[in-house]
């Protein structure tokens, strides 16, 4: 068999998606996240618009910014515009950034920290967005506002630009 060889994937039954994002959420845990990310991409194909496996998705592709970089960002947020629900899609935006810039960091270069700081401000503004619309009770966007917050003044190098350059310039 070559390496060129095309498979035809095979389409997982209606029934089995429960397991299948059970699964999903295993390998996310054990730090499979490719694992995860194959899964989720299977119960899409089988059911669209599985509003579940588009958040373990996400994440899963997330996990992946510390090892691949992140340049996937892209993907994780095109992703993240098919999920329908406003609290969530806001929720999870600041997630990606957040993840974002913590995988910067550990990228010491000498814009890391700028870039970082831009970052997590992002993530912090999607983490208020969430606060506004939160379901009463729900205070996951204030622990991961509060989180960003103590990331930044617990790092001296995360500290936003001196001047009128933003972090995309840097990268």
């Amino acid at each position: 068999m070559s390496d060129e060889t095309v498979f035809s994937l095979k389409v997982l039954s209606p029934e089995g998606i429960a397991t299948a994002l059970q699964k999903a959420e295993r390998y996310r845990l054990l730090n499979e996240p490719w694992q995860a990310e194959s899964i989720c991409r299977d119960i899409l194909r089988a059911e669209g618009q599985h509003e579940q496996a588009l958040v373990t998705l996400v994440l899963a592709i997330s996990d992946q910014f510390r090892t691949e970089g992140a340049q996937r960002m892209e993907e994780a947020r095109q992703v993240l515009g098919q999920i329908r629900d406003d609290y969530k899609r806001a929720y999870y935006a600041g997630i990606l950034w957040e993840r974002r810039a913590t995988a910067q960091l550990t990228q010491h270069t000498s814009a890391a920290g700028h870039i970082a700081y831009d970052g997590l401000r992002r993530a912090m503004e999607f983490y208020e967005e969430a606060e506004r619309i939160r379901p009463a009770g729900n205070d996951e966007a204030l622990l991961r506002w509060n989180t960003c917050a103590r990331l930044i003044m617990s790092h001296p190098q995360v500290r936003p630009l001196p001047q009128e350059t933003t972090a995309d310039q840097l990268e």
